[in-house]
């Protein structure tokens, strides 16, 4: 197969965005969203969504919807952030001297613009925290939480320019059948069900910041949320690593021994590690099949049955089969539903 960044070919579910096409369909009203849906190449509907959702038509929706709802949350909170804002937020921390004031300075930032919820920050021994507390009995958004949770993550690695390593996240909510897809977006352990939805960073990660120029800023503002939603990193869960190692092998090189080996550790120590993630060897290689099969049909005009060799199957038949079970309809209907308009 032909390597291509990790998370340029990610998907998640659709049921990972269906708190966000809710807020959005009642923000905007039934026309205006399904047009919205039609031009981000999205094609979701019904009250049990099925499917998978890629980063690019995530970016688009995101584009889309934040500029014509005048909103930069989208209907995600209970009062709109007007535009603007984010470009005001990247120009306050921007002028920050560590990432530790800069996180300070986030959360003061959004306490004065949420009536919901406010930040708050908790410093343990070795990390400090980003706690998002509920002023309200009302339940969460998960979308909610994890976007601006990720926002927090994005900005601080834009100012490091690097990643910044994320301790762990806690969300406010019960486990969702869709979990796998937090780990794209987050490269840290994520834990449900807590107290409190939060951002941990280790100390010692949250260093000095970057100098970041008038442009540099604009560009971040115009890629919004390629930059900050989904992770490039490969290095802190063992998951990311198979995928990488995955996405630049043959699919006869794509097998637990060989990975292992390249990994320098013994299959059985990959499982064991495997399984602390939550996932599989299989897992994780039948993932990485569906996301570059869903990419090809999105962006190019390669058949159904070269798609179905590209990503390993022996048969077209066994392809349609198990794009079946991953999407709930045919690699043709996809085509067909989810190339954007332009």
């Amino acid at each position: 197969m032909t390597a291509k960044p990790t998370a340029a070919i990610s998907t998640v579910s659709t049921q990972f965005i269906w708190d966000w096409l809710v807020a959005l369909e009642s923000l905007c009203g039934p026309d205006h969203f399904r047009s919205l849906l039609e031009r981000s190449g999205l094609a979701v509907g019904g009250d049990t969504p099925q499917g998978r959702v890629t980063l690019d038509q995530i970016v688009r929706l995101y584009q889309l919807a934040a500029v014509e709802t005048g909103d930069e949350m989208m209907g995600l909170w209970s009062r709109p952030v007007r535009p603007r804002a984010l470009q005001h937020l990247l120009t306050s921390l921007r002028e920050s001297t560590s990432l530790a004031s800069a996180l300070y300075r986030f959360s003061t930032f959004w306490n004065l613009l949420l009536d919901d919820y406010q930040f708050e920050l908790a410093e343990g021994d070795e990390t400090r925290a980003l706690c998002l507390i509920p002023l309200t009995d009302a339940p969460s958004q998960r979308f909610g939480h994890m976007l601006i949770l990720k926002l927090a993550h994005g900005i601080l690695s834009w100012l490091a320019r690097r990643e910044v390593a994320v301790a762990a996240v806690d969300f406010a909510f019960d486990r969702p059948s869709f979990d796998e897809d937090y780990a794209l977006i987050f490269p840290a352990p994520v834990r449900f069900a807590a107290h409190k939805s939060a951002i941990y960073f280790n100390t010692d990660a949250l260093g000095p910041v970057q100098v970041r120029s008038t442009n540099d800023l604009d560009r971040f503002l115009e890629n919004a949320p390629r930059d900050w939603i989904f992770t490039r990193s490969q290095e802190h869960t063992q998951s990311l690593r198979v995928r990488a190692y995955l996405n630049q092998s043959t699919w006869e090189e794509a097998h637990l021994e060989a990975a292992a080996k390249a990994l320098h550790m013994t299959p059985r120590t990959l499982i064991r590690r495997l399984e602390a993630d939550g996932t599989s060897f299989q897992s994780i290689k039948d993932a990485l099949r569906r996301d570059i099969a869903i990419r090809s049909l999105q962006v190019g005009d390669a058949s159904i049955e070269a798609i179905a060799q590209d990503v390993g199957f022996s048969s077209a038949a066994s392809f349609h089969k198990a794009f079946h079970r991953w999407t709930g309809g045919t690699p043709s209907a996809y085509r067909r539903r989810n190339a954007p308009t332009g």
